[in-house]
């Protein structure tokens, strides 16, 4: 079965615990047995902890040292920055050597790039899992610390360093940060070994107090939700977005601007196409994914009621009913709001400007509509009436202990969805085991399963339960 096209959660991630850390440290160190597994290390933790226990009866001892602790209670061991970054260098280092701080002087050249194209270099690096290093240069000439993942990222046309990489962006607030931007932390008491920089990879929740990070640090390369703004010195890393920032890609004849609103992504860390596919992409009989991030775009900016189910790839009146309604809603009329993307149409829904859908639309009358009949003297089919989902409330609101109106809501959907079987009672206001199980019966019903079928609802869970 296919995975589906979107997260709603981050699969990759691993427990950050301190506990589930530790216990992952212990495995790491420890020597195999001779048939898989580690039970040597296992039963020395089981001895260590039984004399521990008889030791406390007798007196206070003192508490095994971990791995690696950090000045902040709560904060896993491991996730503290060990980042000592090289200089300014050109691309693949000066002999292979790290250059020292301002070693390369004149004008800031911002070559142009999308936010999709960076969270994809990002990612190239983490696929990759490129060791980290000051002294040493990946094959795309970009040195391996924190600061040359950013300027390979942005696609700088050179290894710039924390002390040099605010002249390439411009400052933002917490609220404006979308993925591509960037956290940096330039400590001028200590800057080769003291700053850190960071890539935004989108918010994890509602709540704003996790994001997605892409980050240069030991071992690897890596991407895992991070409390905003960092584990440590959070006061002092300061967003930055970089000044060549375009909403489409460079060279595709559609420049809509730098610093625009840029790509939404539909999921954690979810790569979009910013660049107009062409008409061609769209309209009858097509199928491919610019239709599915076209639907989804539209569904952001109010077009949900439109579709019975999906967005999906392949192109339907749907489709096309929500289309005109947006090109509608931005005052164009005739062939301008025919229900088939243009550029203009396409370069509004990446970037989020222009106007959105109205709450009510009216049908159109005579004509054709995304490449269907319209209603009226045609005699065909008006727009599909669909009941609007409702918003979306948030993970916090079903969790262990979660007690809410919403809560009951979902149960009751679950049930008219004939996903009730495991309710003795209720539904009810209180989140249980029934209601997770419900949800996961429904999440496996789309075909999902691993960490996308956990029983837990996210806004696609959301909007297909209640489509």
């Amino acid at each position: 079965m296919a995975s589906p096209v979107f997260e709603e959660f981050d699969p990759e991630s691993d427990c950050e615990c301190p506990g589930c850390v530790s216990r992952r440290w212990v495995g790491s160190n420890s020597p195999p047995a001779p048939f898989g597994g580690r039970p040597a290390a296992h039963r020395a933790v089981i001895v260590a902890t039984a004399a521990a226990a008889a030791l406390c009866a007798a007196h206070a001892v003192p508490a095994a040292a971990t791995p690696r602790t950090t000045d902040r209670p709560g904060v896993p061991a491991g996730d503290e920055p060990e980042t000592p970054q090289g200089g300014k260098a050109p691309l693949h280092g000066p002999a292979g050597q790290p250059a020292r701080p301002g070693g390369l002087a004149g004008p800031v050249k911002t070559p142009p790039t999308t936010r999709a194209d960076i969270i994809r270099r990002a990612r190239d690096w983490v696929s990759a899992e490129v060791p980290y290093s000051m002294s040493t240069y990946w094959y795309d000439g970009y040195r391996q610390d924190c600061s040359g993942f950013v300027s390979m990222a942005w696609n700088l046309p050179g290894n710039e360093w924390t002390g040099s990489l605010h002249q390439y962006g411009t400052r933002i607030t917490k609220e404006e940060l979308q993925p591509g931007d960037i956290l940096l932390f330039h400590n001028p008491s200590d800057p080769e070994k003291g700053s850190h920089v960071v890539i935004f990879g989108g918010w994890t929740d509602y709540t704003h107090t996790y994001y997605l990070v892409y980050e240069q640090t030991r071992p690897t390369t890596r991407r895992q939700p991070t409390p905003y703004a960092y584990w440590s010195h959070s006061d002092r890393y300061v967003p930055y977005r970089y000044k060549g920032l375009t909403t489409v890609a460079p060279g595709s004849g559609e420049q809509v601007g730098a610093n625009a609103g840029g790509v939404r992504p539909s999921g954690a860390g979810a790569a979009v196409a910013t660049a107009f596919p062409g008409r061609a992409a769209f309209g009858p009989g097509a199928n491919n994914p610019y239709v599915t991030q076209l639907g989804r775009l539209l569904v952001e900016r109010g077009g949900a009621r439109f579709y019975a189910s999906g967005p999906g790839p392949r192109w339907s009146a749907s489709d096309g009913w929500a289309t005109v309604a947006f090109q509608q809603a931005q005052g164009w009329t005739g062939a301008d709001a025919d229900g088939i993307p243009g550029p203009r149409t396409w370069a509004l829904l990446i970037s989020g400007q222009g106007r959105n859908i109205a709450p009510a639309q009216s049908a159109a009358t005579g004509g054709w509509i995304g490449g269907y009949p319209a209603t009226g003297a045609a005699g065909a089919p008006a727009a599909p009436s669909v009941p609007r989902v409702p918003a979306y409330p948030g993970r916090g609101m079903f969790r262990p202990g979660a007690q809410n109106a919403h809560v009951t809501r979902l149960g009751r959907q679950l049930v008219k969805k004939g996903f009730g079987k495991h309710y003795t009672t209720g539904p009810g206001p209180r989140w249980g085991e029934a209601d997770r199980r419900g949800v996961e019966s429904f999440q496996r019903a789309q075909g999902w399963r691993g960490g996308a079928a956990d029983g837990y609802p996210g806004p696609e869970t959301w909007r297909r339960l209640f489509s």
